[in-house]
């Protein structure tokens, strides 16, 4: 099997950890994505199995810095075969924004601070990505969420991040498929990882876990395990498609 050159973003925790360690295991060089946590990022370089894995820099927020972390990764990756669109914001911890209940000026500083991660950020990488796959194909998969279909309404600029990441796969499924680049999502519900501990042991714990009628919230690597497959050869044909990953605690028509 041929190493592939993997970039995915948000890798230094959560999710994007167990994403990052699914390619490694699978024999993939991966670019390790974060904002500030450089050490959690390193530490989990020196962890993966197999070589060439690297470590980049950047805010999603800012345009330029995404071009240029871009670049880097596919220079010491040796290209790009595969982006996994991860990094994403709920919010400001503890201040949901609802209509009734944030002023004019949070509201606007809420919508901005979010959508510019989670949808322009992600529009951006996928943009720059795309310039080094062209010629070569490549899987891009997005990391989004169920709350784009069931509604986030303490949250809302998260709920609608998500539903245009969803829609941004949709349409770039169509305009890069003649390029040989497939693009699908993944839409999670909630997931056990160092960020949600607090939410899972505290009151609501019982609450969230009982969403699902297993009774639990998802494992980081069941995510990573439908995204590692979206990436795949084999997974072409899934492309345009977003797949929920729920643990049927919400179920769309």
């Amino acid at each position: 099997m041929t190493s592939r050159a993997v970039l995915v973003t948000g890798a230094s925790r959560g999710i994007g950890r167990a994403v990052a360690a699914r390619f490694a295991a699978g024999g993939d060089r991966v670019a390790i994505h974060h904002r500030g946590s450089g050490e959690l990022a390193e530490r989990l370089r020196a962890e993966l199995p197999g070589d060439g894995h690297v470590v980049v820099r950047a805010d999603l927020a800012d345009p330029e810095a995404v071009r240029v972390m871009v670049d880097d990764a596919a220079t010491r990756l040796g290209g790009l075969d595969v982006l996994v669109n991860n990094a994403g914001v709920y919010g400001e911890r503890n201040a949901p924004h609802p209509v009734f209940g944030a002023s004019y000026a949070d509201w606007q500083r809420r919508w901005r601070q979010v959508l510019e991660t989670n949808l322009t950020g992600a529009a951006n990488v996928t943009w720059c990505a795309a310039q080094h796959m062209r010629g070569r194909g490549g899987r891009i998969v997005n990391v989004s969420s169920r709350g784009a279909f069931r509604g986030e309404p303490e949250q809302p600029a998260y709920g609608a991040s998500k539903a245009g990441l969803n829609a941004l796969g949709q349409s770039l499924a169509v305009a890069l498929a003649p390029y040989g680049i497939a693009v699908a999502t993944v839409a999670p519900g909630f997931v056990e990882t160092d960020m949600t501990t607090e939410h899972l042991a505290g009151e609501g714990g019982a609450a969230i876990r009982a969403q699902s009628p297993f009774g639990r919230v998802a494992r980081p690597e069941e995510i990573a395990a439908a995204v590692h497959w979206l990436a795949s050869a084999e997974a072409e044909w899934a492309s345009g498609t977003v797949v929920d990953l729920n643990g049927a605690s919400y179920l769309r028509t």
